[in-house]
């Protein structure tokens, strides 16, 4: 298996590793989007964090990486002046597979992000890592994401009881609809080369 490129350039996007010097910018896009954000995800805290709390956050992000244990990034504007979501390749459904995780802040969604960054690294997955699968976990309440599953390809292959942790408001473990893609269904897909992107490693050279 390759080797997670530490940047990747799509269209609109710049996804790559955390520094933590992007603190500030991690702490506005959660800020921003608390409210948005809670149904969907666990992590979304009660209140605005502490640069401190996001700063040490930014830090795990980035040792993981590094030691190729879980690959969280940062979905940068093309400028990367702001964070308009985070994503990331896990590796949750064992060799030869990662699962995309992403979200998307409050006042960026409707906008296809969410598809592009899905594509890209899914298009990622496969071309540079040499993946037999990408999966995806999704709330079956959150029929945006079901939307890009679909829109991509992906099957929907089973529905897991309370799989996942609860959310605000939501006492119970939820349920998560897991989606995925093979090899040989991305080899077919017809949306290929409308997600085009460049990748690269720590190095700033091209993989």
């Amino acid at each position: 298996m390759g080797v997670t490129p530490y940047r990747i350039e799509s269209a609109r996007l710049v996804l790559r590793c955390y520094d933590p010097e992007d603190t500030p910018l991690l702490k506005d896009a959660v800020d921003r989007s608390l409210e948005h954000l809670r149904p969907w995800m666990d992590w979304t805290p009660d209140a605005p964090e502490s640069l401190d709390d996001v700063y040490e956050r930014l830090r795990r992000f980035r040792a993981e990486y590094d030691r190729d244990e879980n690959w969280i990034m940062g979905a940068f504007s093309a400028d990367e002046s702001c964070i308009v979501g985070g994503t990331g390749l896990h590796p949750r459904g064992g060799d030869d597979s990662r699962e995309i995780g992403y979200w998307i802040a409050a006042d960026a969604v409707r906008q296809g992000y969410a598809t592009e960054l899905t594509a890209v690294l899914t298009r990622v997955g496969f071309e540079k890592l040499g993946l037999e699968r990408v999966d995806l976990q999704i709330v079956p309440k959150n029929l945006p994401s079901q939307g890009v599953a679909r829109k991509l390809g992906f099957v929907h292959e089973a529905t897991l009881r309370r799989r996942l942790p609860p959310r605000a408001n939501e006492p119970e473990r939820l349920d998560a609809m897991v989606f995925t893609l093979l090899r040989e269904e991305y080899e077919q897909a017809p949306w290929r080369d409308a997600y085009p992107y460049e990748a690269y490693d720590a190095l700033g050279r091209p993989v």
